[in-house]
């Protein structure tokens, strides 16, 4: 996928440039601020450089202090505007440029119209002598006028827009085809079978490839966004240079859109990198879950519950990492040093984690509860007062859902002992009440029948994963004699597997006679008054 993206991109900008005459369409660079020459301790006082432009193209560098650097900026470029239009409206083909001394300084005449006065600090950006240096400028300025000039021409023009016409072409063709392989890939992905679908595919592999593809889909369709972005925007920017007229934009588009243009681009390389990363870890998790088709039954399960909660919690560590990095590549896109940054940014850290040891400890227990897997995502577990099922587990906190449909949260570092209901294995635990008149052996044997009948029965025997065992008579109890049954299930499976039992077990006792015995209970009264009333009442 990504091959194919950089392919396209790489021939769009190959067959855009190949259109293009390396004399006629330049991207000028960004004005750029150089070192001073000579340093003084008002700011003020700062050389500072920048470049002299005809028709979007840089000619040569210039040098004053901060202060006096704009405005002698701006009066040589209007002044070699006013002279480059009257050379361009003139039939001479050729363009007079002398260099002169006044002040003991060299003077730069074009057409006998004064230009500008070489200072030392010109000389300095060059490092040479401010005689060179002048004569350097004076050639730059003959050279570019004549070619100017000559790409005015009306032949010129037209050959260029032949050029612009070509690119344009070039444009829509490529952004067709890469349309166009969008709507493949798109069909592709929604016509092949995912290997999830398999019929011995666990749920959870099922959901971890779901998942992978929808990270996959959502990168390729921002990736090609991206690559149309760059056919059109990229074709405009070199059509805008192919003409002398349009070819200053080019520098105010630069100007303008540098920055913002940066900042998307750290975005959206960074929202790709999210979801890759996504792909990546759910790519990583069905394969382990996949690689797990050796171990038991019981293995298999937990290793499922474990990967989906390493799953969530890496996502989130990632997510994390890309976003922070993004955010520093911003910085630096928009020119800011990073590096005092980073340097405050850990004093910072301190004096928030002094503030903040509860999050800390949160975070360090929660670490060693995924990594010693005490409980996963879709375990039920009992904390203190509270229990349910896990629904969400990260670095800070667990959120469980109760049995009455209460989302409770709770810290990672409130969690002093946690009782797990369904780690690797669950088991019904059942006490079944007698009556004491019934025969004890035959209740017995109809408990123990039931339940080994209920292992064989394929609908349950999956969920029963060893032998049900019937300990015997637990507890002389007030309803009865009290027999303990034990069946080991599969996690979250015990209380299906007793309510089952519970009703096989009714049905059975009802046809062999055997009652349940209800709460019974007996009144002794030690009054004498009331008991000799009692038998003077029965003697009358």
């Amino acid at each position: 996928m990504s091959r194919g993206l950089i392919v396209a991109i790489a021939s769009s900008t190959a067959i855009a440039v190949g259109f293009v005459p390396k004399a006629t369409a330049q991207i000028p660079f960004l004005p750029q601020l150089q070192t001073p020459s000579s340093v003084s301790n008002d700011s003020n006082n700062r050389t500072v450089s920048g470049w002299v432009y005809l028709d979007g193209r840089q000619l040569f560098q210039i040098a004053a202090s901060r202060t006096n650097f704009p405005e002698r900026l701006e009066d040589i470029q209007k002044k070699l505007e006013t002279i480059s239009q009257n050379y361009f409206q003139s039939p001479a083909k050729t363009v007079k440029v002398e260099v002169r001394e006044a002040n003991k300084l060299p003077v730069i005449f074009v057409n006998d119209q004064y230009l500008m006065t070489v200072t030392s600090d010109d000389a300095g950006l060059r490092q040479l002598d401010i005689s060179t240096s002048a004569n350097q400028i004076a050639e730059a300025l003959r050279e570019d006028l004549q070619r100017a000039k000559q790409e005015r021409q009306t032949q010129f023009l037209i050959d260029q827009g032949k050029i612009a016409a070509a690119t344009g072409l070039a444009m829509i063709v490529m952004s067709l085809g890469v349309y166009g392989w969008q709507r493949r890939s798109l069909r592709k992905d929604l016509l092949q079978p995912s290997p999830s679908t398999s019929p011995t595919a666990k749920p959870i592999t099922t959901q971890l490839n779901h998942q992978q593809q929808q990270h996959l889909q959502e990168a390729k369709k921002r990736l090609f966004q991206l690559t149309q972005a760059g056919i059109w925007g990229g074709g405009s920017f070199i059509i805008l240079g192919l003409f002398p007229y349009t070819r200053a934009f080019q520098v105010g588009i630069l100007n303008a859109a540098q920055f913002p243009l940066r900042l998307a681009v750290v975005a959206l390389v960074t929202y790709v990198a999210i979801r890759l990363s996504y792909a990546l870890i759910d790519r990583f998790a069905s394969t382990l879950i996949s690689s797990g088709a050796f171990l038991t039954p019981e293995s298999s399960e937990r290793l499922q519950l474990r990967v989906s909660t390493f799953s969530g919690v890496t996502k989130s560590i990632a997510t994390a990492i890309c976003v922070g990095v993004g955010f520093l590549l911003a910085l630096v896109a928009l020119g800011i040093d990073i590096v005092p940054l980073l340097a405050g940014a850990s004093l910072v850290g301190v004096a928030v984690s002094l503030a903040s040891q509860n999050l800390i400890k949160d975070a360090i227990n929660g670490f060693l509860i995924i990594l010693e897997d005490q409980y996963a995502l879709g375990d039920v577990i009992a904390v203190g007062d509270v229990g349910g099922l896990v629904e969400n587990l990260n670095l800070r906190m667990t959120q469980l859902r109760d049995s009455e449909g209460r989302l409770i949260t709770i810290p990672n570092s409130e969690i002093k002992i946690v009782a797990n209901l369904s780690s690797r294995w669950s088991r019904a635990d059942l006490t079944v009440p007698v009556a004491y008149e019934a025969d004890v052996d035959e209740a017995l044997k109809l408990i123990e029948h039931i339940a080994l009948e209920m292992d064989r029965d394929p609908q349950w025997q999956r969920q029963i994963i060893e032998t049900p065992q019937v300990l015997g008579i637990d507890l002389f109890g007030d309803r009865g004699l009290m027999i303990r049954v034990w069946i080991k299930t599969q996690p979250l499976k015990q209380w299906d597997v007793a309510r089952e039992y519970r009703r096989r077990l009714k049905v059975a006792f009802d046809q062999a006679g055997i009652s349940i015995p209800v709460p019974q209970q007996a009144i002794w009264v030690n009054d004498p008054h009331l008991l000799n009333s009692q038998a003077n009442g029965k003697a009358d």
